[in-house]
C-alpha cells in the first residue's frame, strides 16, 4: 500500500463539493430557497457519500498496516465499485462479498470492480443475512486471511464521522438539509454537524416504518455517545421499496433532466428530491426556509437493481 498513492487520490478530489442554486418555479412558489450540494461531483470513481464514508476507513487501513480490505454488497452495489476504485488508487487489495449466486457474464458494476483489482466471492442469501455473525466472519478469515472488515455500505462510526463534515463545507446559512437514507450513516453524520436551529431530513429509500430511525440513533450513539434530536426520517417516498421504481418516479426524473440538465440517481437521489418537492407543495417545509439538498451520487446504469445503501 502506498501512502503517496492515497494522497494523490485525495488531491484529485473536488472538495468542498459545489453548491448550486436550484432554480425552479415550483419551489419558489412554495417560498423555499433550495440549493444542491453536489457531492456526486467529488470524484468520478469514488463519488458522493461513498467517499465520505471511505475517507476515515481508508486512513484506518493505512494506519493499521493492513494490505487487504473486505466488504459486502449486492450485485449492483455502488459501495462495491467505490471500494474497488479506492483500493486500485491506493494500492491495497480488496475483496467484495456479494449477496447471492454468481451470474455470468458479470454485470457492469461487478465487471468494473474486477477490472479495478477486486476479488469477488459470493454468499447465499441466508448466509448473507448472517454476514456479521462471528461464525461467518471467522469462515471468511480462514478463507482470505487477515483483512480490514468494512460493513455493508461502508456504514460504521468512521463513516459517520466522514459524513459529519458535510455541513461545515456549506458557507451560507441554511435552515434544513436533506439527504437520501439507506443505512442511515449519512443522515447520522450530517445531523451531528449542524448548528443550533438547523434540522436534517433523511428520505428512506427502503420500505418499512421506524427501523431507520432506530439505526440512525444507534449510529450516533456509537459514534458520538449520544443521539441528537435535530433530524427525522421521511418514510413515504420509497416507491415500493429498495431499488424499486414506477412510471411516476421515471416521469419526475425525465422532467428534472429537461428542466435542470442532469439525470438523477433513481435508487436514492430521485426519491429524496421527489419527497422534497412533495413536502414543499404540502407546506410541510416552512416558507422562507433555505434548504440544502445533498446529491449523494451520480446516476447508476439504467438496469440498476439490488443496490446496497
Amino acid at each position: 500500500m502506498s501512502v503517496a498513492a492515497c494522497e494523490r487520490l485525495m488531491s484529485s478530489l473536488r472538495l468542498p463539493s459545489p453548491v448550486e442554486h436550484l432554480k425552479d418555479d415550483r419551489l419558489r412558489d412554495s417560498g423555499l430557497d433550495v440549493w444542491l450540494k453536489r457531492d456526486d461531483m467529488i470524484h468520478p470513481d469514488v463519488p458522493g457519500n461513498k467517499w465520505r464514508k471511505l475517507k476515515y476507513n481508508l486512513a484506518e487501513v493505512v494506519g493499521s498496516g493492513q494490505r487487504t480490505l473486505l466488504t459486502f454488497g449486492g450485485a449492483y452495489s455502488n459501495h462495491i465499485r467505490a471500494t474497488a476504485a479506492a483500493g486500485h488508487y491506493c494500492g491495497f487489495s480488496t475483496i467484495g462479498i456479494i449477496r447471492g449466486e454468481q451470474h455470468l457474464p458479470l454485470n457492469p458494476s461487478l465487471t468494473y470492480a474486477m477490472q479495478h483489482g477486486m476479488r469477488l466471492s459470493y454468499l447465499d442469501r441466508d448466509a448473507y443475512r448472517r454476514k456479521t455473525h462471528p461464525e461467518i466472519v471467522s469462515r471468511l478469515r480462514r478463507e482470505f486471511g487477515s483483512f480490514y472488515l468494512l460493513p455493508e455500505g461502508g456504514s460504521n462510526e468512521l463513516a459517520v464521522r466522514g459524513c459529519s463534515e458535510i455541513p461545515a463545507e456549506i458557507k451560507m446559512d441554511f435552515d434544513v438539509i436533506c439527504c437520501p437514507a439507506g443505512t442511515g450513516a449519512t443522515l447520522a453524520g450530517i445531523a451531528s454537524g449542524l448548528k443550533p436551529a438547523q434540522h436534517a431530513i433523511g428520505f428512506s429509500a427502503l420500505k418499512g416504518q421506524g427501523f431507520l430511525t432506530r439505526d440512525v440513533a444507534d449510529l450516533q450513539r456509537r459514534t458520538f455517545g449520544a443521539c441528537s434530536s435535530n433530524w427525522h426520517v421521511e418514510y413515504d417516498f420509497h416507491f415500493g421499496g429498495f431499488a424499486r421504481r414506477n412510471s411516476e418516479l421515471d416521469a419526475f426524473i425525465a422532467d428534472f433532466l429537461t428542466r435542470h440538465g442532469f439525470t438523477l440517481d433513481w435508487v436514492y437521489v430521485a426519491k429524496m428530491l421527489y419527497g422534497v418537492y412533495s413536502l414543499a407543495q404540502e407546506g410541510a417545509l416552512e416558507s422562507g426556509n433555505r434548504v440544502i439538498v445533498v446529491i449523494t451520487g451520480p446516476p447508476g446504469p439504467p438496469d440498476q437493481c439490488n443496490v446496497t445503501p
